[in-house]
């Protein structure tokens, strides 16, 4: 059994991760072995997160008054926590993909830039394209004017060098 001052200190720890990661991911497991506990964590590196096994009573206690206190409040059985700082869609993909492959990994819940997240949302989330693929679509729509632009006006160009070659082949230029 932990003492005290062991539960305050995971406490702070828990209460600095969640000031400083905007997302974050609550999820229940049950019946997990060792070997799949560290392919979760093996994910969760991958996809630019941190994952933490919690006691219910320490994240309730470290979550008052931040943006996941009411994610934490009242949570039951086996608890953990993947925080992200970075991407949220790739975390939620990677834990996604890991629930779809072990079905004693379930989510309770999320907090995505400040805002409480349902198992629904979290999805959602997970089935939205990555960030690049987003950024290369919304540059290709600020390109896409520009594109048409030079085509319109290098067809005008091109029109009126055919017109022009056409007319010196028939002889209609000469004085």
């Amino acid at each position: 059994m932990k003492k005290k001052a062991d539960k305050i200190k995971d406490g702070a720890k828990m209460r600095e991760e969640i000031m400083q990661s905007p997302h974050l991911f609550v999820a229940g497991f049950e019946k997990q072995t060792v070997a799949q506990d560290y392919e979760l964590r093996k994910t969760i590196r991958g996809a630019g997160g941190d994952y933490q096994v919690v006691k219910n009573t320490i994240a309730e206690k470290s979550s008052a008054g931040t943006p996941a206190e009411d994610v934490m409040k009242g949570l039951r059985g086996m608890t953990s926590v993947a925080f992200t700082k970075d991407d949220p869609v790739a975390l939620a993909k990677a834990l996604l993909a890991y629930a779809k492959a072990n079905p004693n990994f379930t989510f309770k819940s999320g907090v995505v830039e400040g805002r409480a997240i349902n198992v629904a949302a979290i999805q959602d989330l997970a089935n939205m394209p990555p960030k690049e693929a987003i950024y290369a679509k919304l540059l290709y729509l600020i390109n896409a004017p520009a594109t048409r632009l030079v085509t319109a006006l290098n067809g005008t160009g091109r029109n009126l060098a055919v017109v022009v070659d056409q007319g010196v082949k028939e002889g209609k230029f000469q004085s």
